[in-house]
């Protein structure tokens, strides 16, 4: 019985143990290019939003500073078509 229930406990463990691992690969990801939401390129003071369409700004130093209106002004706008889009779908 000692052995069985030893068999059990580490079949359990290592069930635990590959679904946390599986867990924490969806949460950090393969480091993928294709992953990426935002590039910040300080040489060229580019800043770059993946999910948006041609989304660049060359206002890095403001934007680091704090100035978010343009970029985030844009997402809105972006986040507001792809409702309408969404809701003109659905009806």
């Amino acid at each position: 019985m000692k052995r069985l229930k030893a068999q059990l406990l580490d079949a359990e463990r290592s069930k635990q143990a590959a679904a946390q691992a599986e867990s924490r690969r969806l949460q950090v990801g393969s480091g993928d290019r294709s992953q990426r939401i935002r590039t910040y390129n300080f040489p060229q003071g580019r800043i770059t939003d993946h999910r948006v369409e041609g989304l660049t700004l060359y206002d890095l130093p403001n934007i680091i500073e704090g100035d978010l209106d343009a970029l985030v002004g844009r997402l809105q706008h972006e986040h507001q078509v792809d409702e309408l889009a969404r809701l003109a779908e659905g009806s």
